[in-house]
């Protein structure tokens, strides 16, 4: 197998220059990744956080198999099929209230894109002029244009800037700083009408862990509800149990007027996304008007064998104790993370649910810190797959790990300082 300079794969978010070879990965199970040379690496990261069972998990692996037998695709424009309307059914029982109708997608970014279509188009249709999107500082929404736009600017979208349009940004509801982020939403609304407010609930994954309060985010409901602003809640990376719950607008008691879904939807099977919305704004694009209709759609879209794996997935949620699992993986990062409480060589030790975090004190921070590459490596040296965000270090493994596995990473954690150190000149 090729993997290094040799290989015509370009991989994302990787510098070529700085890192020539790829890790070979032939097969995996549960919570490990086995190499080709049978090596085994512990997936503390699920894969980019879209495994959540662990590793082809049998159900989901049947389904799919089963599926691919009867129908691998079909034009979704005009058709339909079983996977997917038994998956949309099921989607709209465990969402949030009131939201009602769920096109589907292929990734995260297309799921946002979906999502401020949606918003916009609902607007236009109905005959309001509302095209001000409202976003949350840090934030990060995927890497198709829309979604940049409305993330946090910087390194990743510089050489993209003339594409991406203006959005108002709030800032990020910091401890302490709750109000300034309710009081500035409530001001950007007030100052002209908003079409919409997007961001993650409760933390930012991609932006560093950064968690918030769920009163927050139900202060943040309740102005967007007030001065007519949709609600579009990006659940890529927090939905499908990460917060403790299924979904971290549940946390919170909130309904969005827009869900974004993917990631966990297949149990990390397969490619999938979802944007489910209300009824009012899928109203507004059905008419007998052609000019109205939803321009929105993929060659892929609703792909059965997708679905019918994301449908399996519901199945795994309602016949094995994924709940309890989900708690005891809490509980145990809880009592492994307190003894990096008291080291000082770490800072902002936190947790949300299934997602741990903490920053390595270093002079360099931030995404591009010179610390993150060479912490993965010394990770991977101990057979530990963690990916920090520069400086900050977060675990946020299948749910199916267990207490010995956790401990392989707590304790590759633990050992990175000193490695550190010795690698110093």
């Amino acid at each position: 197998m090729t993997t290094g300079t040799g290989s015509p794969v370009w991989h994302p978010f990787t510098q070529h220059g700085l890192q020539p070879e790829m890790l070979p990965i032939a097969s995996a199970e549960g919570a490990w990744l086995v190499m080709s040379d049978g090596r085994r690496i512990l997936d503390g990261i699920a894969s980019w956080w879209v495994v959540t069972h662990g590793h082809c998990h049998p159900r989901i692996v049947r389904a799919i198999e089963d599926q691919a037998r009867r129908l691998d695709q079909v034009i979704f424009a005009g058709f339909t099929h079983e996977p997917a309307e038994t998956l949309a059914r099921g989607l709209i029982d465990v969402a949030p209230a009131g939201l009602a109708h769920v096109f589907f997608s292929d990734s995260g970014s297309t799921s946002v894109e979906v999502a401020l279509k949606m918003a916009l188009g609902y607007w236009r249709n109905i005959g309001e002029q509302r095209q001000r999107i409202v976003a949350l500082e840090h934030g990060y929404h995927g890497d198709t244009v829309g979604g940049m736009s409305v993330g946090a600017r910087g390194v990743f979208s510089a050489a993209y800037e003339p594409l991406l349009f203006d959005v108002v940004r709030i800032p990020f509801p910091a401890a302490g700083r709750e109000q300034a982020t309710i009081d500035a939403f409530d001001a950007a609304c007030a100052a002209a009408p908003v079409a919409a407010l997007i961001l993650e609930p409760l933390i930012l994954g991609a932006g560093g862990m950064l968690i918030y309060e769920t009163s927050v985010l139900r202060e943040l409901k309740r102005v967007a509800a007030a001065h007519g602003a949709l609600l579009i809640a990006d659940e890529v990376m927090t939905g499908w149990g990460r917060t403790g719950k299924l979904f971290a607008c549940d946390k919170a008691g909130v309904s969005p007027d827009i869900l974004c879904l993917a990631k966990g939807i297949t149990g990390g099977s397969l490619p999938l996304a979802a944007t489910l919305c209300t009824s009012p704004i899928f109203e507004a694009h059905r008419s007998t008007d052609r000019a109205k209709t939803f321009f929105h759609s993929s060659s892929y879209t609703a792909n059965p064998i997708a679905c019918a794996a994301a449908v399996a997935n519901l199945e795994v949620w309602w016949s094995e104790p994924v709940a309890e699992r989900i708690a005891m993986l809490a509980a145990a990062h809880t009592e492994r993370l307190a003894p990096f409480r008291a080291d000082a060589r770490f800072a902002n030790v936190r947790q949300l649910g299934a997602i741990a975090a903490l920053d390595l004190e270093v002079p360099e921070t931030g995404y591009l810190a010179s610390v993150g590459p060479r912490l993965m490596q010394l990770f991977i040296d101990r057979g530990v797959l963690l990916r920090p965000l520069g400086n900050t270090i977060y675990v946020m493994p299948p749910y199916c790990i267990t207490p010995a596995e956790l401990d392989l990473v707590y304790s590759a954690i633990a050992a990175a300082p000193d490695a550190l150190a010795r690698e110093a000149p």
